[in-house]
């Protein structure tokens, strides 16, 4: 047997010419801009209005954090680090990377899995919780091209949705929220800040996305490990990055912390919840444009937890989350891919 784990991400932007074409792919996906189906013949047009209106400022954020998104780079790195991982429990296995928007595209990542004669496949999202916006729309993506392909519909594959209540994740993140924590002067008066990105209200009220419960489920865990650890700090949830004129999740992470400061709050410690690289929703719009809101509103102590990437802990639960899905590896049809 051969096996093959394909990690799948949204991807990013490798340089500034790259923007525009990028938000494009990302507003094209009918998953992304959600509109009536008799409006569907719409979605490439207003995407390329978007996009086009959208690149100017995003540009300037992707210049402040160097020019382009890390995503890449850092997924690659952790496709390492999981094939290592899994040869040293006795694993080998082929480690793929299908990005939704960008380069190299999940059409790409099949291509090889098929030069490459895998015959057991382990789908794998790089997003903690799911959401239909994110898992969803990869695995919606997989499932077309499963479902053409006589190849990918034989071979044995299974999908992991998503692993936010995975020990080794829980205490990955715990351990990370520690380390920061005991770089303030007085941590027990630190206020735990979880900012998740948002998704539209819609999609959990009208489309039964579960995003909002597995966030909400994943930052109890957390904190229940933090407890038993001895951290007493209170904790905020709150939902960042929202777009265009439709209410997202709630509360908002800008206003939020605009109402710790108005509380008195002084320190700060911020947490990517659910993020497992870092992109410019962390180097920049939790870096520099909620720092210096923080600032504003009288948070004079910041700090911000790392994104997972590489940590120990992390990789090899992935790697363990791989090897307790093989026993769920079979001839599964494309629309189960995607169950």
């Amino acid at each position: 047997d051969k096996l093959g784990v394909l990690l799948l991400n949204l991807g990013g932007p490798d340089k500034l010419e790259d923007v525009q074409p990028f938000l494009y792919n990302l507003f094209a996906d009918p998953d992304i801009i959600r509109l009536p189906r008799l409006f569907r013949f719409l979605q490439k047009p207003l995407a390329r209005l978007i996009s086009t209106l959208r690149a100017p400022k995003s540009s300037e954020g992707y210049a402040a954090i160097g020019g382009g998104s890390p995503l890449r780079k850092i997924t690659d790195e952790q496709a390492a680090a999981l094939a290592k991982e899994l040869e040293r429990k006795g694993l080998p296995a082929k480690i793929y990377v299908g990005m939704r928007y960008w380069y190299p595209f999940t059409e790409e990542a099949i291509d090889k899995v098929k030069a490459d004669g895998i015959n057991r496949l382990v789908i794998l999202p790089l997003y903690p919780q799911f959401s239909i916006s994110t898992s969803g729309s990869s695995l919606r993506l997989l499932e077309s091209i499963f479902r053409r392909d006589e190849y990918l519909l034989n071979m044995k594959h299974t999908v992991i949705p998503s692993w936010y209540h995975r020990k080794g994740y829980v205490k990955s993140m715990s351990n990370l929220i520690k380390n920061e924590l005991l770089k303030f002067e007085k941590p027990e008066e630190a206020h735990i800040f979880f900012s998740a990105h948002g998704v539209p209200v819609s999609y959990v009220e009208k489309a039964g996305d579960p995003y909002k419960d597995e966030m909400e489920e994943c930052v109890d865990f957390i904190m229940k490990d933090l407890r038993q650890e001895g951290v007493i700090c209170e904790h905020t949830l709150a939902y960042q990055s929202r777009v265009g004129p439709v209410e997202w999740l709630r509360p908002y992470t800008d206003q939020t912390i605009r109402d710790l400061g108005e509380r008195g709050i002084k320190s700060l410690l911020v947490v990517p919840i659910s993020f497992v690289s870092e992109h410019i929703e962390t180097l920049e719009e939790i870096d520099m444009e909620y720092r210096e809101l923080a600032e504003e509103s009288g948070i004079t102590n910041w700090r911000r937890v790392p994104a997972l990437g590489c940590e120990p802990t992390f990789i090899a639960d992935l790697a363990d989350a791989v090897i307790e899905s093989l026993p769920f590896v079979g001839p599964l049809s494309a629309h189960q891919v995607c169950s």
